[in-house]
């Protein structure tokens, strides 16, 4: 049996940033095709939520822990957003150029990346892709500034709650995360060209269609 050691060169690993940012809008059969780029996100806050004890208690003890039903919940903070997301946030364009608000929002899937470093390679070591599925962006609050001395731009935030698509043998979920330093480089790269739209268009596949790609022969 080896023995355990500590803060191996090349083990010393950590994780930073957000980028590569998709919106793919969600048609009326439940899919996500047309990704257009997000650009300027800032952050992206992942918020599970549930997945609380209940105890149960009988025969003067505590009989069993039953635990409620996990979700997942985000925040989306950026510099700007895509026009497509315009509904997503219960904003219509009736005219070009014309914007009404209080509007039926549309659900949507999104995708990012975040980075993953070691004290080797740095960030060059690698990263993980998520996947969100089923997200509805609520109403949110923006705040105008006056120009001032020390000007900063505005960036928008949209809280988001999910609601989880089907897997097959587990159960329903609305965020995967794919680790490059873990998956076949080639059938990444397939993955990446469906999201990204590399020789067709940018599509977020269901959970089913990203475990069969990455799992092909």
């Amino acid at each position: 049996m080896t023995a355990i050691t500590w803060d191996d060169v090349g083990e010393r690993l950590y994780e930073t940033g957000v980028d590569h940012g998709v919106l793919y809008p969600q048609d009326s059969d439940g899919t996500y095709a047309g990704g257009v780029p997000w650009n300027g996100l800032v952050t992206v806050n992942e918020r599970p939520t549930g997945g609380e004890a209940n105890p149960q208690y009988a025969d003067n003890i505590k009989y069993l822990n039953l635990m409620s039903a996990e979700e997942f919940e985000a925040t989306i903070e950026a510099f700007t957003y895509p026009d497509e997301f315009a509904i997503c946030d219960g904003t219509a364009e009736p005219v070009e150029g014309v914007f009404v608000g209080q509007q039926t929002r549309r659900g949507f899937g999104f995708s990012y990346r975040t980075l993953i470093g070691n004290d080797v390679e740095g960030t060059d070591y690698g990263y993980k892709l998520h996947l969100i599925y089923g997200a509805m962006a609520e109403p949110s609050e923006k705040s105008r500034d006056t120009v001032n001395d020390s000007p900063e731009a505005t960036t928008f935030s949209w809280d988001v709650t999910t609601t989880p698509v089907a897997v097959t043998g587990l159960k329903p979920t609305s965020h995967i995360v794919i680790d490059s330093t873990k998956v076949d480089a080639t059938k990444l790269k397939a993955l990446e060209d469906m999201l990204y739209g590399e020789g067709g268009e940018p599509t977020l596949p269901l959970p089913d269609v990203v475990f069969s790609t990455l799992d092909e022969g």
